[in-house]
Order: C-alpha cells, then structure tokens, then sequence
C-alpha cells in the first residue's frame, strides 16, 4: 500500500510538472528566437555609433515571465484556471474571458506526465533510480511537443539530460555500467552524425538536425550502447509508417518534413518501460521477420 501512495502522490507531482512543461514548450522556443534575433542584431551592427545607439529594452520574457494569458483576448489566467486537468474540465475547455477553444493537448501533456511519474514510483519507489527516471520522463515530455512544434530539440534540455545519464549511470542509480553509458553517448551522437553527413553528401540535402544526435547520445548514455540499435530501428520503422501516411493523406507540412525527435522518444519510453530487447523484438515483428 505505500508504493501505491507513494506512487499516487509522484502521480499528482507529475500532473504539477506537466502543466509546467506546457510552459516550457511553448515558451522555450521563442525565448531561443528571441535570443538568435539579438545576436544577429548585435552581428549586423555596421559601426559603433550603431552599437552604442539606445534601444528600446524588451519586457521580460521567461519560463517565469509573464503570467499566462490567452492568446486571444490576453485575458489573464488565474490560479484557479491553471489546475491541471480539473480546470480545463471546469472551464469546458475554453477561455472564460472570450470563449476560445484550449487545445487539449494541454491537459493531455499533464496526464502523460503523470502518468509516467506514477510508473517510475511504481515500479522503482521513492528511490533516487525512481527519481531520476521522473526526471528522464519530463525532459523526453518536453522535447516531443518541441520538436514536432518547431523542429528544434534545444540544448537546454538534451545536454543536461545527456550528462543527468552519465551521473545516474556513475551513480549507479539505474542498471547501465558506466562503460556502457560513455560508449552509448559517443555511440549515439557519432551514429547518427555519420548519417546525417553520407545524406548530405548523397543529396545535397540536410535530412536531420543536431539536436537529433544528442538526443540520441541521450539515450545511449541512459540505457548503453547495446539499446542503440533497437532504439534506431524502431524510432526509424514508425516513422516511416508515419510519415508515409501524413503524405497520403496530404497532412504532411510545408517542405514535407517530419521531425525525428519524437519519434526517439517514444523508442526511449518503450526502453524504459519494456526494455530495449522487447523494442527489437516488436521491430522484427512489424518487418516480419
């Protein structure tokens, strides 16, 4: 009974964190505009008097900074509105100040998140190995949504979670040797770099990002270079899947890309709750072999 409560309140810690991520990735990726803008700004100054010319200072604008609001009308949101799950059902899934439909994505993120903290409790208890499986979850969490919003898995999330993997490996806090973890982060991060470089090279074309091999380093540094190749299998077979029928149904978007990233998370998660083997037993599976 107490890892079921124990569970059950890392449960509603994980609603908490996951209303906190619908911040992260929605804010995350124009605070990093927001910077790349400054930087080409401070880059294209053409002289001193330029560079030393007043500017109107931006309001502040962090995971922290402003408070919430709508979109649509700015209607400020309130506590009472920000409960994960409960205020969106109470509030019928639209703004109560102009109407405008919520996307329910956001309460999904919170169940998710949730979800996925109960299990790590569940299964390893209030332990710094169930801890930091929490931690592996929100982080894999916010990069799916990102990387499909926008394309961009931000450094800001993939380095710690790659370094956060080596420490847990050196900590002995999860089943991977340190060895294993070192090689599965260089394993992971010059696999797919390699890749990325023969594409290139075949085609002219750029056919993944950077943020693509550290969060496949990620992943090797959490479970070893053993899981890699099951995780680039199956993240590689349902994206395909995938994508092939986003272009059949014509949902494909503009230049008819489809972000990699969540796709490596969902491997990740199989690994974590199944483990890496079960993930190449249900690749060969779905090739028929």
């Amino acid at each position: 009974m107490e890892t079921w409560w124990n569970a059950g309140f890392f449960g509603v810690l994980g609603l908490l964190i996951g209303s906190f991520l619908n911040v992260v990735i929605h804010r995350l990726p124009k605070m990093m505009e927001r910077q790349w803008a400054a930087e080409l700004a401070a880059m294209s100054a053409t002289d001193a008097a330029d560079e030393a010319a007043p500017s109107q200072p931006e309001a502040p604008f962090n995971l922290m900074t402003p408070r919430s609001r709508c979109p649509a009308c700015g209607h400020m949101v309130q506590w009472y509105e920000n409960i994960p799950v409960i205020s969106y059902l109470f509030l019928r899934g639209r703004c109560s100040g102009c109407k405008t439909r919520i996307s329910v994505r956001y309460p999904l993120v919170e169940i998710a998140t949730g979800a996925l903290f109960f299990f790590c409790i569940q299964r390893w208890g209030v332990t710094p190995t169930g801890i930091a499986w929490c931690g592996f979850s929100a982080a894999l969490m916010a990069l799916a949504f990102i990387d499909w919003d926008t394309t961009l898995l931000p450094d800001d999330i993939t380095l710690p979670l790659l370094w956060a993997g080596l420490l847990a490996s050196a900590l002995q806090w999860t089943a991977v040797p340190l060895q294993a973890s070192v090689f599965g982060a260089a394993a992971g991060y010059l696999s797919l770099w390699l890749v990325y470089w023969g594409f290139k090279l075949a085609t002219g074309k750029e056919g993944m990002g950077y943020g693509d091999f550290k969060l496949f380093a990620a992943l090797g540094a959490w479970f070893g270079w053993q899981a890699l190749v099951p995780i680039i299998l199956m993240s590689s077979v349902i994206g395909a899947i995938i994508g092939i029928a986003m272009k059949v149904f014509s949902s494909l978007r503009e230049g008819g890309y489809v972000p990699f990233g969540p796709f490596l998370v969902g491997a990740g998660f199989t690994a974590m709750v199944f483990g890496p083997q079960a993930i190449l037993n249900t690749v060969l599976q779905l090739l028929g072999l």
